[in-house]
């Protein structure tokens, strides 16, 4: 079940992805949903989890995209890794210490995949920082509306099944 439930937040977070995109200003977002799925997928399920969710997620983010194969899917599968990692050794239950991994994970995520860009000869990204922290704080607050839902959703499934339960 947990799979499933995997494959549906990294597709739902792709389709919002590709469609905002297109949506907004110059075809960019402020906002990576597919590193925000992964890491909360990292986050509830550990590391294992974490890095598969996070190589299917990058490969068919850069396939969709004009960039190299490989590199979104290495940046994105090292972070879920790392993510999960981290959920196992400490807990990460309340809203800072996942805020903190949210804002992490970005600045994580943006180091390797500007790095091997860079490192292969492919792209160049002049002064980057202030796009780097405005995505990263995005997504913790994405990570934290994401993590909020996530939490509710099985108390009102509950309440919705014992309301139509039969009294008496």
């Amino acid at each position: 079940m947990k799979v499933i439930g995997v494959l549906i937040a990294v597709a739902l977070a792709l389709a919002l992805q590709t469609t905002l995109a297109q949506l907004l200003v110059g075809g960019s977002t402020a906002i990576d949903l597919v590193l925000v799925a992964v890491v909360a997928v990292a986050l509830t399920t550990g590391p294992v989890s974490g890095m598969l969710a996070g190589s299917v997620a990058g490969l068919i983010q850069d396939s969709l995209s004009t960039g190299v194969l490989g590199i979104g899917g290495l940046s994105k599968s090292v972070i879920g890794f790392v993510a999960g990692a981290i959920s196992q050794q400490f807990i990460l239950t309340s809203a800072l210490p996942r805020f903190l991994m949210f804002v992490g994970a970005t600045v994580a995520h943006a180091a390797l995949f500007m790095g091997l860009n860079v490192g292969l000869g492919l792209r160049t990204f002049p002064s980057p920082w202030k796009a780097v922290a405005s995505q990263a704080l995005g997504n913790a607050i994405v990570g934290m509306i994401a993590f909020g839902i996530m939490e509710a959703l099985p108390g009102v499934m509950e309440r919705r099944r014992a309301g139509r339960r039969p009294r008496g």
